[in-house]
């Protein structure tokens, strides 16, 4: 847990896949990791989310690779079988919380309010995901919780663009997730992986700088 944290803490960032087929997560999940991303999340909603996460395990060994949106432990069980590194749910299940630990593997579950981000620590969270960050004060509201919740390494989704970024990790984010801004409609659509790498890589630079 602790080689994963200092990794996170030294890049920053988590790229979300949200894909409608299967090639098209490869190509989406090569591309930012060509551009220097290290975390992939792969959400339980893409299309067979599992033959995602084993592929892209055996093609990024480099990375981490992970899975989002677990809901259940019944998803919890089928993400750990395929692999995944890490997981992040949208909300606090200390059910979910135990097996991740038991079976040594990050777990991030979302949570808004301080009394959710406390009870989520409490019950083992390896790290705490903020959604959605934009709807509650973005950056700001990641200040605000730095002194009574320090302790808590805290990761904003839901708002984080490729300009506002830098601003999460310096009022004290460990690490910020985004997808859309990553991924472009109109460069998914034409397959622009070129391009897509690109972005990823002039965002990575950015986060290695704060």
């Amino acid at each position: 847990m602790s080689s994963w944290l200092d990794h996170l803490q030294h890049y920053r960032a988590i790229a979300v896949i949200r894909s409608a087929n299967i090639e098209q997560g490869v190509q989406m999940a090569q591309a930012v990791a060509t551009g220097g991303m290290k975390f992939i999340e792969i959400t339980w909603n893409s299309e067979q989310p599992e033959v995602l996460i084993e592929r892209l395990r055996q093609s990024l060994p480099h990375c981490y690779i992970g899975t989002g949106t677990i809901l259940n432990p019944e998803q919890m069980q089928r993400a750990i079988a395929a692999g995944a590194q890490f997981i992040f749910s949208p909300h606090v299940d200390s059910a979910l919380i135990t097996i991740a630990n038991e079976a040594g593997i990050p777990m991030i579950p979302g949570a808004l309010t301080p009394t959710e981000m406390v009870r989520a620590w409490q019950a083992g969270a390896t790290c705490v995901k903020v959604f959605p960050i934009q709807a509650v004060g973005g950056a700001s509201y990641i200040k605000a919780l730095q002194g009574p919740l320090g302790q808590i390494p805290l990761i904003p989704t839901g708002g984080v663009t490729l300009e506002n970024a830098k601003d999460f990790i310096e009022a004290g984010a460990i690490a910020v997730g985004l997808s859309s801004q990553l991924f472009p409609p109109d460069l998914l659509r034409v397959g622009d992986w070129r391009a897509i790498a690109q972005r990823a890589q002039h965002f990575q630079t950015q986060l290695n700088d704060s």
